[in-house]
């Protein structure tokens, strides 16, 4: 990375964020610390980070609240949850707010260090990959989707998956293999991340002649139908 990352921790675990806060800083990571939503959004709006560590269960404001808040205004910056709540229902809902990532608590530093290199990788300076698909454009660095002159805004999540299946058109696109591209395995609850990104992408395809069709036990394709 080019630039020195800017990062908001917002977790009302006093002991441990210090922990982690003084690890991000040692791998050259500029960290602000908030104990909880309100002041989480008030430094925000003021710090403009690149990425968002946001802890669920939180006074004041919890972090299902915050990143809600922020979606109504962001959809770019990176928002990684990290939480000890792991139940199905709340990983959905952290995606459903287009949360980028939901790391369950307790996790190995160096586990989130390789997932912020990995989604900040630094490939800025790299031609714009975009697809022509049927009569939109797919700009995948930066996560959009253009039809009828109208543009729509893709979860970096969202991005990866329609990338892996933007460059297999008109072919199956095995389920596992997307989810060892995008979250890493194909556990089951990945399984369902998946199920639901794919629900929202289709919401967010406008074009009629554009379609993800699944094909059962199996995977997606992009179905791309000529004029």
């Amino acid at each position: 990375m080019n630039k020195r990352l800017n990062i908001l921790l917002v977790d009302d675990d006093l002991k441990n964020s210090m922990l982690l806060k003084r690890f991000l800083e040692a791998e050259n990571y500029g960290v602000t610390y908030a104990n909880n939503g309100r002041v989480g959004w008030e430094l925000y709006s003021s710090e403009k980070p690149d990425l968002i560590l946001l802890d669920i269960n939180m006074p004041e404001m919890n972090g299902f609240e915050l990143a809600s808040l922020i979606r109504e205004h962001d959809r770019r910056t990176i928002i990684f949850f990290l939480t000890d709540r792991t139940e199905k229902a709340d990983r959905l809902k952290g995606f459903s707010l287009k949360g980028n990532d939901y790391i369950p608590k307790p996790f190995y530093p160096e586990v989130l260090i390789a997932k912020i290199e990995e989604r900040f990788n630094d490939d800025t300076t790299a031609d714009e990959r975009i697809y022509q698909l049927g009569n939109t454009l797919f700009n995948v660095s930066q996560s959009s989707l253009t039809y009828n002159n109208e543009t729509t805004s893709l979860s970096v999540r969202q991005a990866e998956i329609l990338d892996i299946l933007a460059s297999n058109c008109n072919h199956i696109v095995n389920r596992d293999t997307i989810l060892e591209s995008v979250w890493g395995d194909a556990s089951y609850s990945n399984s369902l991340a998946l199920n639901v990104q794919i629900t929202y992408l289709r919401r967010h395809i406008t074009d009629p002649s554009l379609t993800i069709i699944s094909i059962k036990k199996r995977g997606y394709i992009l179905q791309v139908k000529s004029e």
